[in-house]
């Protein structure tokens, strides 16, 4: 098996070359306990994309993704992987093409932390197949581009939470899958490894659907943004296109001034909350005069 973690190898390539969208939705509809989440949500993802889905709490996203991965069956609508309806892949072979990994995801504290990353290796394993060398140097290179290099034997209960988290996505990394699905992957990472890890992710020669509170961190790393809002998707398009002032106030209730980054010159928003939730100090002053 190759250590190489930048173009994924699906032997013999499962689903063949079709042509057409790596992933297709097609009117998707979601209910969860009898209470519909999605509606009618239609989206396309080309081959390499990078796609984020932003939105407000409770908009949808999490079950957007669980159903594009698979792990939850739309009640009615489809999905689409390179052709073939999802539906029809078994579980083993869904794995070769989609790697998964959750918002909230604990790993088993007792495992190793190259034990775990090892895990993403089984969909490629031979039934009953032992790891060898090939395995050992795949696993270390998925832990070197989440910067947690050497850190193979160390239990994964004394990982802090953002260690974890990208222990998991080197996990995801070592599947070597085409289509990576990751649900809030910066979640519990400090500024700099939020940054590192999605320009990772823009160099990975795979396709990757994931979803992202933070709108400039979609502006600058994602080709195309889903906006979700009461289930529905309220837009898709380039982010310079779609996450415009009108938009953001409608969707996310907030103020979005659009300014260009004083030394790369790319997008950014300056977000404020509609009218000022508290008095400023200075009115606060004056009242008390």
């Amino acid at each position: 098996m190759s250590a190489r973690l930048g173009r994924p190898h699906t032997t013999n390539d499962v689903l063949g070359s079709a042509p057409g969208p790596h992933l297709q939705a097609a009117d998707l509809d979601c209910a969860v306990a009898g209470r519909t989440i999605l509606r009618g949500v239609n989206l396309d993802v080309q081959s390499g994309e990078r796609i984020g889905l932003v939105g407000p709490n409770g908009s949808g996203k999490s079950t957007l993704l669980r159903v594009l991965a698979g792990l939850r069956p739309p009640a009615d609508g489809g999905v689409v992987l390179r052709g073939r309806p999802l539906a029809e892949l078994r579980a083993r072979e869904r794995a070769r093409e989609i790697a998964v990994v959750a918002q909230e995801e604990e790993p088993a504290g007792e495992l190793l932390v190259g034990e775990l990353v090892a895990l993403g290796l089984i969909p490629h394993r031979r039934p009953w197949a032992a790891g060898g060398a090939a395995e050992r140097e795949a696993v270390a290179a998925a832990l070197r581009s989440v910067d947690l290099a050497g850190y193979e034997h160390r239990p994964v209960i004394s990982l802090s939470g953002g260690e974890r988290r990208r222990a998991l996505l080197a996990r995801g990394l070592a599947q070597q899958a085409p289509l990576l699905v990751l649900d809030e992957p910066t979640n519990h990472l400090d500024i700099r490894h939020q940054l590192d890890l999605l320009a990772r992710l823009s160099r990975v020669e795979r396709t990757v659907v994931l979803s992202l509170h933070d709108l400039n961190l979609a502006m600058r790393f994602c080709d195309r943004v889903a906006v979700l809002a009461r289930g529905e998707l309220r837009a898709f398009g380039p982010p310079q296109d779609v996450l415009t002032p009108a938009l953001i106030a409608d969707v996310f209730d907030v103020r979005a001034s659009l300014v260009r980054h004083p030394r790369n010159g790319a997008s950014h928003l300056l977000l404020d909350l509609p009218q000022p939730a508290y008095p400023s100090t200075a009115a606060v002053q004056k009242a008390h005069v």
